[in-house]
């Protein structure tokens, strides 16, 4: 099923250009202002989904993190998710297992199995429970400060930040060295 339908300006460019008597007389502005035509067709509605399936399929996923410059607001935001969730699956992990098999992992046994291990991976080991806690703990602060509107500019935003990410150096050495 075909329909014809005039698309465009051009009809009212035609109205306006041939509505004075001396210029609608004129062949060459009646050639210019030529009536284009287009042709439809109706598609069952699968065959339009499956346009609209393509057309998006090229759309750019918008925003993306390749367009912006990695700032320490969202960064310190992402890593504080991650170490949230990290240091709750460790969590919710041991006591799981601890369920399971008491026996197995009650202090006793754990203390007699990393003792056993060497110190570098010791050391190692707190390092990788330290560095998660302490940044997640000093983070969870600057959120509380921000909750009684403290920091809330840029610049405290970023002073705030930076002081965070010392105070979680500071605290995570000496968590390792406990």
């Amino acid at each position: 099923m075909y329909s014809t339908r005039a698309v465009g300006l051009a009809p009212a460019f035609r109205q306006a250009a041939l509505r004075p008597r001396n210029v609608a007389r004129n062949p060459v502005l009646r050639n210019l202002f030529a009536k284009r035509t287009i042709q439809t067709e109706s598609l069952p509605p699968a065959a339009e989904q499956q346009i609209l399936n393509q057309q998006r399929l090229r759309r750019p996923s918008s925003p993306h993190f390749t367009i912006y410059q990695p700032q320490l607001t969202w960064i310190g935001s992402i890593a504080n998710r991650f170490t949230g969730v990290g240091l709750s699956v460790l969590l919710y992990g041991y006591a799981l297992a601890y369920l399971v098999a008491p026996t197995t992992f009650d202090s006793t046994h754990v203390i007699e199995a990393i003792s056993g291990l060497p110190d570098a991976v010791k050391y190692a080991g707190k390092a990788i429970l330290a560095a998660p806690f302490a940044f997640h703990s000093w983070n969870g602060l600057r959120h509380l400060s921000w909750d009684m509107g403290k920091f809330l500019t840029l610049k405290g935003a970023y002073t705030s930040g930076y002081a965070v990410l010392a105070a979680t150096a500071v605290s995570t050495v000496a968590l390792v060295l406990m």
